[in-house]
């Protein structure tokens, strides 16, 4: 009746997730790494099948396609399945009405006792509350083939799975809430980390060329950071011109005194002139003013409800204001990728 089909990478812990599964239920791991690559060391009765490092939607399409069970759980290689996980799933959708093409298993994230969760914290457990995430996602085969499957066209892990939930959404299936339980640790990964996450901007282009404007309601999601961030980026910039154009030669010499005896329309150039001057370098003082108070209320936005520890609050300052602009050369590579 089902199939498990997990993703991965190589990660450390995809044998806790195998293992977590349990036995009697057929496991598909499809191995998403590049080129030739050590054997991933899991059971025989585990079967592999490759997809040549083309990102999880790839992947998950060739695990799907490679069962033959009339229902396919998706599990993430960071995941533990709960006890009695295989049980409970079997429960979730052994007695589902026809009309259901999904079913959301419950996401766990254990966050650290004794004090405030990290920035990287709290992103982790935001899976708890997502919609349809393929941490520990259940569908039917036929409502996959009536979808067509993941969209290859998302690279990496972000929005895929949301995407294909609109898509069976719209081809008529209900998606449901389930009782079984997999637990997502914490992953460590690192000083850069919120920065590189930007990345996921470019694919939230393609998911408004795809479902439309409203599509972040549609998923359950918020309205997001882009717009301020655009602000941010734009004050930074538009200092950074301000301040060039008053150091400028020409610049630095209307600050000069008029000459004597310079004709009237001359003397009218080197007035403008003079104003100009003075204006430049305290406009270009109000515009940085913008940028650093939008870049410390978005500092202080993450830093308030974490530990506020020394490594995490430099950690929050220094990648507060990188990422705005990354956030925003993301999104706008991403809309000119999909109107190519």
């Amino acid at each position: 009746m089902i199939t498990v089909v997990i993703p991965t990478i190589g990660r450390a812990t995809l044998r806790a997730t195998v293992a977590g599964v349990g036995p009697g239920v057929p496991v598909i791991v499809v191995d998403d790494r590049k080129g030739s690559c050590a054997p991933l060391g899991l059971s025989p009765s585990v079967r592999v099948v490759r997809s040549g490092g083309r990102g999880p939607a790839a992947a998950r399409n060739a695990g799907w396609r490679a069962a033959g069970t009339p229902w396919v759980v998706f599990l993430d290689d960071d995941v533990v399945p709960g006890p009695g996980w295989a049980e409970a799933a079997w429960k979730d959708l052994v007695d589902l009405p026809d009309d259901v093409g999904g079913s959301q298993g419950r996401i766990v994230v254990p966050l650290p006792a004794g004090r405030r969760p990290a920035d990287a914290e709290r992103n982790t457990a935001g899976l708890a509350g997502a919609l349809w995430a393929t941490a520990d996602m259940a569908y039917r085969r036929a409502a996959l083939e009536a979808a067509g499957g993941f969209d290859e066209r998302f690279p990496r892990a972000y929005r895929e799975d949301a995407d294909l939930a609109l898509r069976v959404r719209r081809a008529g299936w209900r998606l449901v809430r389930g009782g079984r339980v997999s637990e997502h640790p914490v992953r460590a990964d690192g000083f850069w980390a919120s920065v590189r996450f930007q990345r996921g901007n470019a694919d939230d282009a393609l998911m408004r060329r795809l479902h439309g404007p409203g599509w972040r309601t549609a998923i359950g999601d918020g309205p997001g950071r882009l717009r301020t961030h655009a602000a941010t980026t734009a004050a930074a910039l538009t200092a950074l011109l301000l301040t060039a154009a008053a150091a400028t030669p020409p610049a630095r010499a209307w600050r000069r005194p008029v000459p004597a005896g310079e004709a009237p329309a001359q003397v009218r150039r080197w007035r403008r002139s003079h104003v100009a001057a003075r204006i430049l370098p305290v406009l270009a003082v109000a515009v940085g003013g913008v940028w650093a108070g939008l870049t410390a209320e978005f500092a202080w936005r993450r830093i308030a409800p974490g530990p506020r520890t020394p490594g995490e609050v430099l950690r929050m300052a220094v990648t507060s204001v990188l990422i705005p602009p990354v956030a925003v050369a993301y999104r706008l590579r991403g809309e000119w990728k999909v109107r190519r």
